[in-house]
């Protein structure tokens, strides 16, 4: 029996992935008055759900590719390129971060409500 399930391992690797994120949007804030930068975004959302599509596989796969997800901060290609080559949006990458930093703060409580049942299980308040 497993103590940690697949649900907090997925918890762990969103929290992982939104922290990433939350640089990359950092940095591109950073870089907003760089000619010709190209903004960067992390899709750890897709890279979570293609870990977690389950498609006849057994848990232990399963959560095996979770352990073995990997995000990175690839080129924004949605962005509108600005006559001077840069593709930033200062209000479009402020609410992006705000954003993320709500789900971040929201993947941080739901873990530590499932950690508290676990310690509430074990009489360890």
């Amino acid at each position: 029996m497993q103590l940690f399930d697949i649900t907090q391992l997925a918890l762990e690797r969103a929290i992982g992935g939104s922290a990433m994120r939350h640089q990359a949007i950092a940095a591109n804030i950073a870089n907003a008055n760089t000619p010709g930068f190209v903004p960067k975004d992390v899709d750890f959302h897709g890279a979570l759900r293609t870990a977690l599509a389950d498609a006849g596989r057994t848990t232990t796969e399963v959560q095996a590719d979770l352990e073995h997800t990997s995000f990175s901060a690839t080129p924004d290609g949605t962005v509108q390129m600005r006559a001077d080559g840069s593709g930033f949006d200062i209000d479009a990458q402020a609410a992006q971060l705000a954003g993320n930093g709500l789900e971040y703060e929201s993947l941080i409580a739901v873990a530590k409500g499932r950690l508290d049942i676990l310690r509430s299980a074990m009489g360890a308040r």
